[in-house]
Formats: structure tokens, C-alpha cells, sequence
């Protein structure tokens, strides 16, 4: 599957299928929050976080993936990334895009 950020592929031709998506929400553990408590403290970075987020939206990409092959798709354009809170701790993140079928 070829993803784009752009909304065309360079040199080819192309058939507009639809928008696709794909979305997973994680939700941050005790562990996390008291090291990154103590990283805040003294100005670090939060690997923990930066991992639970990075592994958070593979998934959506993953979930954006299937959908894109189960209407028959060869690559998705216009790729985007949306993140949102949808409760205390879990964070949400939907990636979505346009798939299209490659001439």
C-alpha cells in the first residue's frame, strides 16, 4: 500500500475510491504518569509518552490500511493525522485519507 501526504502520485493516474480511516485510543498507566512526573520536574523529555503515542498511531495507520485494501485500493493520498483526548488519560489518535485505485 502506498501512502502519500500529497493528493497525487507523481506520475501516475488515478481512480478516486473514498475517504478511508482508520482510528485506536490508548490510554496512559499509573507508571506512566509518575515517570513522567518526575521527567517534567526536570525539563526531560517523555520517551514514555513519545512510545504510547508512536505506538498509538501505527495502529491507526494499520486500521487506515485495512480499510483501504477492504474497498480495493492500491495507495492513499492526502493522508492526515488527527489527535484528540476523549476522556481523562486516553488519548485517540485517526489517521485518514483518500484511497485510490493506481492506473
Amino acid at each position: 500500500m502506498i501512502l502519500s501526504t500529497s493528493d497525487r502520485i507523481e506520475g501516475r493516474e488515478m481512480e478516486t475510491i473514498g475517504i478511508v480511516r482508520g482510528n485506536a485510543a490508548r490510554a496512559r498507566g499509573v507508571g506512566y504518569d509518575i515517570t513522567a512526573g518526575i521527567r517534567n520536574v526536570f525539563g526531560c523529555s517523555v520517551p514514555e509518552y513519545t512510545k504510547l503515542m508512536t505506538e498509538t498511531r501505527d495502529e491507526a495507520t494499520a486500521n487506515m490500511i485495512q480499510n483501504a485494501e477492504a474497498v480495493g485500493a492500491d495507495a492513499i493520498v492526502a493522508v492526515r493525522y488527527s489527535t484528540s483526548t476523549i476522556a481523562s488519560g486516553v488519548s485517540e489518535i485517526l489517521a485518514f485519507g483518500t484511497a485510490v485505485k493506481l492506473r
